[in-house]
């Protein structure tokens, strides 16, 4: 075992003494160690369960036969980070996690993992770690949060409800106490947000790769289910290092592949571009942006999933789960192995019923290519992203009128000032991961785009990345960004845009001589932040095309 590095023979009589400081009786120093990466924090609705989860992880690990030892990482809310400086944080925060993970586990030679974890880049986080460290690991996502209710029986999702009733208040559209309701019952507890936005998009790609128990990725965070999931799993993982699995033969290229299709059939965020260029890199894998689109245009949504869609992760739950959309999708998923010894396809023999009305077949899809697409053109040579699941039919094809923006702020004030007018194309820029730094979400201008009824009429482009509450005609991961002197940086106002979704194109309206002209003259601008964490981390962040992930170089 790994840990006998530190607790075997007479040279570690030291580490036997710390160990045994902890607490670590003489009798238990053989058994497998186990460490439980747990992200409690009180910060989070979708963390804030995590101690009763931890007690479970901690009576299977020893009920399996192995010794369990905690440690801590961090966690950021989206949500809260959101619209103001914590938001360049939020990105970076997969790669502290990844290290943090690496650090401890190597540092103390621990035989295998246990990643708790639940929102946005936690899971990502905790997922490269895996792949880098490649020792046994498990992942307990912590479950989604249940819908919230209002009047008249209405269910509310946060990420939707909340952000876009302000730009409905604004607009006259709501009044206060309808504002209130929302702002009252759009968290009703613990859990990750409702919809199929980034963290709960993630838990189920995480149970599709084979990294989780089956149905973690949508059991509710409140659920006696949850509970025993959390319990099997600690039992696993010993398991998983007597048997030495480890997380590179489950993280293979078909798996990925698998994990785009379950994305794409789902309509899920587009933040998952991301993080599975980001885990694949870790993994040793071959991963190009291409193939999302490739994937896309042979599998089709076959959910429809809020905030786009009118289904909840409960609805989901009961539906089938990824095991239920695992099986409507049947041929077209890889059959890999997991790490709780089923197969894919095994996995997807087990259901024996599937809510075809949440999980549809094949032959009756909400749409028929996938959720995400892959654009290109003279804007975004290297590729950039959108959720095309949550794009209108009249947006499908636009042409717009360039209004320039180069910060976040200055776009949303613009917004809810009135001054976006129909036919408008919002360009948001040196919001990448250098530039940024941190490839800030666009939720806010988004949902404020949505909320004062532009969806048909106003289109945004952007360097920087978007929630996985976003919809509507918004297209991100510009690549390159502006800060490394993209077309995007070239952009002025008047300048004309024209979105092609269906043959995936991006296109400037200004001819090359034109743009030839403004390139001579750009320059780079100064940093937004030139201290601290952040200022390093756009030092060392490459593109969103490989993932946004850091370089030694």
């Amino acid at each position: 075992m790994r840990s006998d590095m530190i607790k075997k023979g007479l040279e570690r009589t030291p580490h036997r003494a710390l160990l045994k400081g902890t607490g670590v009786p003489q009798n238990q120093m053989n058994k497998p160690f186990i460490g439980v990466a747990t992200s409690f924090t009180d910060l989070i609705p979708g963390h804030v369960g995590m101690r009763d989860l931890e007690r479970f992880i901690e009576k299977g690990v020893h009920s399996g036969g192995g010794y369990s030892f905690f440690f801590g990482i961090p966690g950021v809310c989206d949500g809260m980070a959101m619209g103001h400086k914590g938001m360049h944080y939020s990105l970076p925060t997969r790669e502290l996690i990844a290290d943090m993970v690496e650090s401890v586990a190597e540092a103390h030679r621990l035989d295998g993992l246990v990643l708790l974890t639940n929102c946005d880049k936690i899971t990502p986080g905790m997922l490269m770690a895996a792949a880098r460290l490649n020792i046994p690991c498990i992942v307990v996502t912590a479950g989604p949060m249940m819908s919230g209710r209002g009047t008249a029986g209405r269910k509310y999702s946060f990420v939707s409800d909340t952000f876009e009733a302000m730009a409905r208040y604004k607009a006259g559209v709501i009044n206060d106490k309808e504002l209130q309701v929302c702002e009252d019952n759009a968290c009703p507890g613990m859990g990750s947000c409702q919809g199929l936005f980034t963290a709960n998009t993630m838990a189920i790609l995480t149970e599709t790769l084979g990294m989780s128990l089956p149905r973690c990725g949508t059991a509710l965070a409140v659920s006696a289910l949850k509970r025993r999931i959390a319990f099997a799993s600690g039992e696993k993982i010993v398991e998983l290092v007597q048997n030495d699995v480890k997380p590179r033969d489950i993280l293979t290229r078909a798996a990925f592949e698998n994990a785009i299709r379950v994305d794409l059939a789902l309509g899920g965020s587009s933040n998952t571009v991301l993080h599975l260029l980001a885990i694949a890199h870790e993994a040793g894998v071959e991963l190009p942006l291409e193939l999302f689109d490739e994937l896309a245009k042979d599998t089709p949504q076959i959910a429809s999933m809020n905030p786009a869609g009118e289904h909840f992760m409960e609805d989901l739950d009961i539906a089938g789960g990824v095991a239920g959309v695992l099986k409507q999708l049947g041929s077209k998923i890889n059959d890999t192995p997991t790490l709780f010894g089923l197969t894919t396809h095994q996995l997807a023999d087990s259901i024996q019923n599937v809510d075809e009305e949440v999980i549809r077949p094949l032959g009756n899809p909400i749409k028929k290519e996938g959720g995400i697409a892959i654009l290109s053109g003279n804007i975004a040579p290297k590729g950039a992203v959108v959720k095309q699941s949550g794009v209108s039919d009249a947006m499908m094809n636009f042409e717009g009128v360039a209004r320039c923006f180069d910060a976040e702020e200055l776009a949303m004030a613009a917004i809810m000032e009135g001054k976006i007018k129909s036919g408008d194309c919002v360009v948001i820029r040196y919001e990448g991961p250098k530039g940024g730094p941190g490839m800030r979400e666009m939720l806010a201008p988004t949902a404020a785009i949505m909320g004062m009824g532009l969806g048909d009429s106003v289109a945004l482009i952007t360097d920087g990345r978007f929630s996985g509450g976003t919809r509507g005609p918004c297209i991100g991961h510009i690549s390159p960004e502006a800060a490394e002197g993209g077309p995007i940086a070239l952009v002025n106002d008047g300048d004309i845009i024209r979105l092609d979704i269906p043959n995936r194109r991006l296109e400037l309206l200004v001819d090359e001589a034109t743009l030839a002209t403004r390139r001579a003259k750009w320059k780079a601008p100064e940093p937004k932040i030139k201290s601290g964490w952040l200022a390093r981390y756009a030092k060392v962040v490459t593109s969103a095309h490989t993932g946004a992930i850091t370089t030694a170089d």
